[in-house]
Parts: C-alpha cells; sequence; structure tokens
C-alpha cells in the first residue's frame, strides 16, 4: 500500500482539527526533549507536515530540515511566519535523502504508521541513521497498539466522540497489523472526512528495525515528560542511538 499522503483537504483542516496538539502544553515538553537531544547540532523532522514540531524548535535555535510527503502540508507550513528558516524535502521518507548529516532525527504523533508494510517502516528506520552523526538519536513517538481494548467479537472501536470529532479505529489485517483510521470532523462548518490505512508496531518490533538499521534503544518513556515506560503504556517515545 505504500506510504499515506494527504491530500489538499487535509492538510487545509489539519491544523483546525489538531488544535489540542499545537497547544503549548502538547508542544513544550516535545520540544524541550528534542532540544536536548539535538545537543547543538542539526535536526531533521521526518514527515514535518504543517510545521507544529519544527517551528518551535527553530525558535530554540535549533536548525531543522524536513521531509514531507504531501506538498499540500508543505504549502500550509510555508504560508506560516517563520518557515522560510526550514529547509523541506517534498519526498517520501523511507527513501528521500538531505544532504549533510544530523545529530537527530525525530518522527513524532504516530506518523511511522503512515507507512504501511514492515519492510518500508525498516526502511524509514534504515534511511534515519543513515542521515545521523555516529552516536546521534532517532526519535520515535507512537501509540501502543490498543487490540486488547476491542470488545470479543468485535473488529473496531471508537476512540473519540466529540460533537466536532468523531474517531473510529478497525483492525482489518491482524497478520500484517493494518488497521484503518476512520474521521469526522466539523471544520469551519462543513463535514471533513478522512479515512486511510495504518500500520500498528509493537515496542519489541521498533527495536528490532533499529538493530537492522545499526541503531540501539538508549531510551523508553510513557511520554515526553519521561515517566518510565510499563505494560500499561498506551504511548511511547523511543529513542534510538547510532553505533558508528
Amino acid at each position: 500500500m505504500g506510504s499515506v499522503e494527504w491530500g489538499s483537504e487535509i492538510a487545509e483542516a489539519y491544523d483546525a482539527t489538531s488544535a489540542a496538539m499545537f497547544a503549548p502544553a502538547a508542544v513544550d515538553p516535545v520540544v524541550d526533549v528534542l532540544a536536548e537531544l539535538a545537543g547543538g547540532g542539526a535536526a531533521l523532522e521526518l514527515a514535518v507536515g504543517t510545521g507544529r514540531i519544527a517551528l518551535p524548535l527553530v525558535a530554540r535555535g535549533v536548525p531543522v530540515h524536513g521531509i514531507e510527503l504531501s506538498s499540500a502540508m508543505v504549502e500550509q507550513l510555508r504560508a506560516k511566519p517563520g518557515a522560510s528558516s526550514i529547509g523541506v524535502t517534498v519526498g517520501d521518507m523511507t527513501t528521500s535523502r538531505v544532504a549533510g548529516a544530523f545529530t537527530l532525527v525525530y518522527l513524532v504523533f504516530n506518523t511511522i504508521m503512515n507507512v504501511t508494510t514492515q519492510a518500508e517502516q525498516v526502511a524509514v528506520f534504515v534511511n534515519a541513521a543513515a542521515h545521523l552523526e555516529p552516536g546521534g538519536c532517532f526519535v520515535v513517538e507512537v501509540v501502543v497498539p490498543q487490540v486488547r481494548r476491542l470488545p470479543p467479537g468485535e473488529i473496531g472501536r471508537v476512540f473519540e466522540m466529540h460533537p466536532d470529532h468523531v474517531g473510529i479505529e478497525t483492525f482489518d489485517d491482524l497478520v500484517g497489523q493494518v488497521s484503518w483510521s476512520m474521521h469526522w470532523m466539523a471544520v469551519d462548518g462543513r463535514l471533513v472526512r478522512h479515512a486511510a490505512p495504518y500500520r500498528y508496531v509493537w515496542p519489541s518490533e521498533l527495536d528490532l528495525m533499529a538493530q537492522l538499521a545499526g541503531l540501539r534503544l538508549r531510551d523508553r518513556w510513557s511520554g515526553w515528560d519521561r515517566r518510565p515506560f510499563t505494560s500499561d503504556s498506551t504511548t511511547q517515545v523511543a529513542v534510538f542511538e547510532k553505533l558508528s
């Protein structure tokens, strides 16, 4: 199936439908961790989107380059103040290369799941490692699959239920680990619908992907506040370090 690419309708509504994720309470802890891991070097964001993290990270003094598959998302980024300081390569994060080396590569907000096959997810890790300096870090933020939350006999569940947003996920392929995420969102008086496949990935699977790419797990937390990761955690922030 390849990587999920978001068109203009979703790109234009993205910031509005993800407004809570743009709030300082959501953004600042992410930027705090990433700025520390960058350690004075440059950062590469895979799936930079509309700049939710890249723009405040640049404001902290970290040079950022982004790779983004959707030209419509890049168009939204380019319209924002400060975006001219961010270099953007339009392309697939499984293969697109950027000149130079980075102390930090990061992929946040579950976007590893936009890559819908295991082989291509491994390619993301390989590509991230190719951009890193020795000792540099690749950071992945992604949910822990919630298959156990399914009612017996059901293939899907409602994960979001608000007046302006209803979200349903179905687990359609348990072997390929492919689910569909479907959203109905009210934006500026109109209904926006988005549905796409995603490939969920287990923590131990991420670790193996890292090993194949010459990376090793340095830290895994339940969130950006660095709470310990446990078997009850529903999200993870994994920090992988390049060996050489």
